[in-house]
């Protein structure tokens, strides 16, 4: 994961986007030249859209890497110039790249009163890193939880609302990439049966 800003000083291109967010996790290999490009943003978006969320007034992100940037750039596409940032330092990547972004967050350390109206949570935390939320997240509307394994995390199995997992977010990063790779569309359909077949 450190690796997406890591390798940004050694691309010879790099898209818009992954340059706005400071994050490349795909890199294409054309005539000699090494692109960057980030298709975290539209696995977000994607995986959201899938479940129904399309919108979002009010957007809380736990986290502020690399994978909270492209959430920035997500939640702004949903509506959401303004998402509350939970931190335990100061972001300051994040906080540049939201500038780009034209994203005005509000940085706070963690107590429950922050998820109050939200419509949308963002954990960009590892594996345990968000466990202690749990018990307040039961009247979330909406959750992206970005782990994929282990899964259920106690985050999204105490929410009460529409629950996204890192699974979704990684495949339809990951058909974007396809994609990019080849010119050609993914076979989306193809791959969720796939990934719904190894969840059995």
């Amino acid at each position: 994961m450190p690796l997406k800003t890591a390798v940004l000083p050694l691309l010879d291109e790099v898209s818009d986007l992954a340059r706005s967010v400071a994050a490349a996790n795909t890199v294409l290999l054309r005539n000699g030249r090494r692109i960057g490009d980030n298709t975290d943003v539209h696995g977000i978006l994607a995986a959201l859209a899938e479940a129904g969320v399309t919108s979002a007034g009010r957007a809380v992100l736990l986290g502020g890497g690399a994978t909270a940037r492209s959430a920035l750039a997500a939640v702004k596409a949903l509506g959401c110039s303004d998402p509350v940032l939970v931190v335990r330092s100061e972001p300051v990547e994040t906080l540049a790249a939201a500038a780009r972004l034209g994203v005005t967050p509000t940085v706070t350390g963690w107590e429950p009163g922050v998820l109050a109206g939200c419509d949308l949570l963002v954990s960009t935390l590892p594996a345990g890193a968000a466990d202690r939320f749990a018990p307040h997240v039961r009247d979330v509307p909406a959750l992206l939880d970005v782990v994929y394994d282990p899964w259920p995390t106690p985050l999204a199995a105490s929410c009460g609302g529409v629950v996204v997992s890192g699974a979704a977010m990684l495949l339809h990063q990951a058909a974007r990439q396809v994609e990019l790779m080849t010119g050609m569309a993914a076979p989306v359909r193809v791959m969720v049966a796939t990934l719904q077949a190894l969840k059995r």
